[in-house]
């Protein structure tokens, strides 16, 4: 759908990209300007709208390149080989940490994309975020040592509550951000709290 767009030159593709996650991180979705995008970009309206059919295709854009290089990255990363699940987990916060420190404007735009009510593109970030959640809890469980687990318990169910659980944390941190002027994540303390979870569950759950 892009092929336009990824037949640039790669200096020119970084500019419009950086502008417009710049101006949607920090405008949101529906009071960003095209305007400032192509301004800051260096490029015409015309030649913007001739890759991206709309502001709306472009923020859509934006959204999954800018998984991508998180997700890829995440996955270079983490080892797969460790079965513990906890040891898995506290593996992927610590990770998650780096990756915001690499790339700060890139998580900024995600957390406002997370957060963003324009009726335009609320529904299909919702969708994106469904199916994302689904893809990478199922690959953090793939060749996790159920052994571990209690018996008298399915382990369909206790991988659900745990999923449940840091579902629901992410969904108050992103609640509580909406509330702060500046939507600032307070992710050390998202990592402390996530610390303790990892302590009760797996007094619950493990033999």
């Amino acid at each position: 759908m892009f092929e336009k767009f990824f037949n640039l030159d790669s200096e020119k593709q970084d500019r419009v990209i950086n502008a417009a996650i710049k101006e949607f991180a920090q405008k949101g979705y529906d009071k960003a300007s095209t305007n400032e995008i192509v301004k800051e970009a260096d490029i015409s309206k015309g030649l913007l709208f001739h890759y991206f059919k709309n502001k709306k295709q472009l923020f859509l854009f934006l959204f999954d390149h800018c998984i991508q290089i998180i997700t890829d990255d995440f996955y270079k990363k983490i080892d797969l080989t460790e079965t513990d699940f906890f040891k898995r987990i506290r593996e992927a916060v610590l990770i998650k940490m780096d990756l915001l420190a690499k790339y700060p404007d890139i998580f900024k735009f995600i957390e406002e994309a997370y957060m963003d009510d324009a009726d335009d593109i609320k529904s299909e970030i919702g969708k994106k975020v469904k199916e994302l959640t689904e893809i990478n809890f199922g690959k953090i469980y793939e060749g996790i040592d159920f052994t571990k687990f209690r018996e008298d318990i399915d382990i369909q169910k206790i991988l659900k509550i745990i999923t449940w659980t840091f579902e629901k944390l992410s969904e108050e941190e992103l609640n509580k951000a909406k509330m702060l002027p500046n939507h600032e994540i307070d992710y050390p303390a998202i990592q402390q709290e996530a610390e303790q979870y990892f302590n009760v569950l797996m007094k619950v759950f493990y033999k």
